[in-house]
């Protein structure tokens, strides 16, 4: 076999290991390092120079020593340009459908592999640019559902094509990527060492159309989206979202219009009496930016750490989530002043019990008469209807007996109609451990909250973005992948006649 022919023997074995999704089996390792070291020898022997035998004069032998040395390097070149062909044509067959191992095989030049590329492009009216964005596209998106899959991660419509990739290594995975782009031909880059395949899979970190980086942050995305939707936690539910479009404190909504005054009797030829509308200051709401950065470290991608495709970013996406969660449970147990200058929870609002103690009828009835009876700022009655009820962990199951029960043991033991029993399906639950954690050795309170549409916090996100933002960042000197990782929220307080407090008792578990 020539050097031409052993390339393409080697490029037949990795090849068939791709499609098998496997390693190189012991049989197929050794023939690879047997037809590695056949080229070595062919490159290092040169040819037997003309008139260099024995017994020639000194004149004749160092003639022959300088033509040995020039066939030596004209073989090592020659070895090289064949390596590159055969890596540029690889690329081009992968990217316009062509099989490249006739082409390899017959030694035909790029040049030549070109013009059949754009025939079979033309005769299969196949666009160029089109064509070629596909298969990057489908290539790409199964790399990344394998990559997730690999790590645990449920994709519900995986990408066509995914299980050739799920039993990849992120080394094969950055191999076959720098192998369509080009950068080096498969059995070339599977010959580097694990840190010199770092280094160069490094550099492709700073092209913006590299394949590797790119299917990492498309898995580092879905990651965050999977886990932040799947996140324990409870604000969601009760309170109201908006959207702000920047950073200044909001205006546009900073006064409340209402009292409208009562529509009057007109006699027969009467006159309408002028009305104008009363205002009232509302809270400003105000984003702010929350983030972190992590990185992929040399040593990850050479361990082969899938995990950290996943689980890294995800558990920076969780601790968004949980950080909002406990910012506006701690409006509630921290009981702030708000945009009049009173504490949320005070008399002057009247949406405070003060006596504390765990739920009862009679309490979850006192709290509803405070929601029921509150006025807007002009003094109309506005009939607030309870949605939820807000309690520490340690009362769901009281809750659930005071709800679903139909009657209710008086003291002289005789049965009662349970007032609260029609109220079991427009009154949901919520349950949070957060306000156990912030109540920690003192007394636990309890909510009563309207809908979410009246809800008394509300959570803004930049452009109404509720997901985590993910950015490479270019760092040199890092010795890493690095990504920036951020989301912007601002919470404020809307209206203190929507919640009502019991100021709670301690809750020993």
């Amino acid at each position: 076999m020539n050097i031409q022919e052993m390339l393409a023997r080697q490029q037949e074995i990795v090849n068939a290991a791709r499609r098998d999704g496997r390693d190189l089996t012991d049989e197929e390792r050794n023939e690879f390092d047997e037809l590695q070291r056949s080229i070595e020898a062919a490159n290092a022997d040169p040819a037997p120079a003309a008139g260099g035998s024995e017994g020639s004069d000194g004149a004749e032998g160092g003639e022959g020593a300088r033509s040995g040395a020039q066939t030596s390097g004209e073989n090592g070149a020659g070895v090289l340009a064949e390596r590159q062909r055969i890596s540029d044509i690889v690329a081009l067959c992968r990217e316009t459908g062509l099989d490249s191992e006739q082409y390899i095989r017959s030694g035909a030049s790029l040049e030549t592999v070109r013009a059949a590329a754009l025939t079979h492009l033309l005769r299969s009216g196949s666009p160029v640019r089109s064509g070629v964005r596909a298969e990057r596209d489908n290539f790409r998106a199964a790399a990344t559902d394998a990559l997730l899959m690999r790590a645990g991660v449920e994709v519900r419509e995986p990408a066509e094509g995914v299980e050739t990739f799920r039993g990849m290594s992120l080394r094969d995975l950055a191999i076959e990527c720098m192998a369509r782009e080009g950068v080096g031909s498969t059995a070339s880059l599977m010959r580097m060492g694990r840190d010199d395949l770092w280094q160069t899979a490094c550099r492709q970190f700073f092209n913006p159309t590299s394949a590797f980086p790119a299917i990492l942050d498309n898995a580092i995305r879905k990651s965050i989206e999977h886990r932040y939707t799947h996140v324990p936690t409870t604000y969601q539910l009760w309170t109201r979202r908006g959207s702000l479009s920047d950073f200044k404190a909001s205006r546009d909504h900073s006064y409340l219009v209402g009292g409208a005054g009562e529509f009057l009797r007109v006699g027969e030829n009467g006159e309408l009496k002028h009305d104008v509308p009363k205002s009232e200051l509302m809270p400003e709401r105000k984003l702010d930016t929350y983030g972190r950065q992590f990185s992929m470290t040399r040593q990850a991608f050479i361990n082969d750490d899938i995990g950290f495709i996943t689980e890294v970013p995800a558990m920076y996406a969780e601790s968004a989530k949980r950080t909002i969660n406990k910012q506006v449970y701690g409006i509630l147990v921290d009981n702030p002043a708000i945009f009049d200058g009173v504490k949320l929870f005070d008399k002057a609002h009247n949406n405070l019990i003060e006596t504390g103690t765990k739920p009862t009828v009679e309490a979850i009835q006192s709290a509803m008469l405070k929601m029921l009876t509150q006025t807007d700022p002009f003094g109309e009655s506005i009939m607030l209807q309870p949605a939820y009820i807000i309690v520490p962990v340690g009362y769901k199951f009281l809750m659930t007996t005071i709800f679903e029960s139909p009657t209710l043991n008086t003291e002289g033991n005789t049965q009662a109609v349970n007032p609260l029993y029609q109220y079991r399906t427009q009154i949901q639950i919520v349950e949070d451990a957060c306000l156990n954690a912030l109540s920690a050795g003192k007394a636990a309170p309890w909510f009563i909250a309207a809908d979410s549409g009246n809800s008394a916090v509300q959570v803004d996100y930049l452009n109404g973005q509720e997901l985590p933002t993910i950015r490479r960042s270019e760092i040199p000197g890092v010795l890493g992948f690095v990504w920036d990782i951020w989301l912007d929220w601002g919470i404020s307080v809307r209206d203190f006649r929507s919640i009502v407090k019991n100021n709670g008792v301690e809750i020993k578990i």
